[in-house]
């Protein structure tokens, strides 16, 4: 599933590439490549691109996002970022790499809402995070 038919967001600041499974207002599973031409591999680092740890905590955080705006009771509404516990970052992620992610959903009402996500590459957790979000 193209991940714009959920959320908001396009280039340049779109990180996920594909859906792949929604439990509305449950859980998603999808995917990430960040390409070799993303700027921010210019200056992170040069002579070794990683991938800044706050796309993969973005990456996830949209991933969350189309969970919740697939409920029809949040179609029309923005999920935003509230707070952000809890983020591990365990392996680098270099270009080209793909991302699969994963979300739940550990609390989801009116106004707000909790997640968890796991960024990994292959067997690799790359992150892990928990985050606290707000509906706009």
């Amino acid at each position: 599933m193209d991940p714009r038919d959920f959320i908001p967001h396009r280039e340049p600041f779109l990180l996920v590439d594909e859906v792949l499974e929604v439990v509305p207002g449950v859980s998603a599973v999808g995917r990430w490549t960040p390409p070799e031409s993303l700027e921010v591999f210019r200056g992170h680092f040069p002579g070794r691109p990683t991938l800044p740890g706050v796309y993969m905590v973005e990456s996830l955080a949209q991933l969350g996002a189309c969970a919740v705006l697939s409920l029809d009771a949040y179609r029309e509404t923005l999920p935003l970022f509230g707070g952000i516990d809890r983020a591990r970052f365990r392996a680098q992620v270099g270009p080209g790499e793909t991302l699969d992610l994963s979300v739940e959903m550990r609390s989801l009402r009116a106004r707000a809402g909790k997640g968890y996500g796991v960024a990994k590459v292959g067997t690799r957790t790359a992150c892990e995070v928990e985050f606290f979000f707000v509906i706009g």
